[in-house]
């Protein structure tokens, strides 16, 4: 790997460890917090593509199990990882991959729509079916009462998916990020 694309995958590592700064919001129905940390894995996936957002969310997933307290709330380690919040953080790795697969697909057409739709799709979709699924297993929640449960986030994730698609976009069309895209594309 290209010191340059190694360099991209640890920040965007750092963008979603820096995001976990801001406190969950806990709330009393869920065991599940609110973070801003689904943010981050839209931007890797957007701005990086398949390859290398799936990579430094994969780098992050690592660090957490680790130990490194990355996480909102200053969390980490295994049992973050096979607690409530687990699948959730675990499927941010495929999650990035996916928006990045969509994103990388559709270069040549990209519109805000679709960004926000591909954000969608793999920031939203894909990680409640993951978490959702999870949260069920380790909990004495069934699936339909774990999907219940994860209503409340769609709102702030759905800000997030639409803000994500705008900067991204924005940051594709700029010089050294478009240059970058170039790159990837040639090799």
């Amino acid at each position: 790997m290209k010191l340059k694309n190694m360099i991209l995958v640890a920040m965007f590592t750092s963008i979603v460890a820096a995001l976990g700064i801001l406190p969950p919001i806990a709330l009393p129905f869920t065991p599940v917090p609110i973070t801003a940390q689904t943010f981050g894995v839209m931007l890797a996936g957007a701005i990086l593509g398949a390859r290398l957002g799936g990579l430094s969310m994969g780098l992050f997933v690592l660090l957490v199990g680790i130990g490194v307290p990355i996480l909102s709330g200053g969390r980490g380690g295994l049992p973050s990882l096979i607690g409530p919040s687990g699948g959730y953080i675990l499927s941010w790795p495929i999650a990035a991959f996916i928006i990045g697969f969509l994103v990388d697909r559709y270069k040549e057409r990209l519109k805000m729509w679709n960004m926000v739709l591909f954000n969608y799709v793999g920031g939203i979709l894909f990680i409640y079916l993951g978490g959702i699924t999870y949260l069920s297993f380790v909990s004495a929640l069934s699936w339909q009462e774990a999907a219940i449960s994860a209503l409340v986030y769609i709102p702030g994730d759905s800000l997030k998916a639409v803000v994500a698609g705008v900067i991204a976009l924005q940051l594709r069309k700029t010089a050294p990020v478009a240059r970058f895209i170039k790159e990837q594309k040639a090799a």
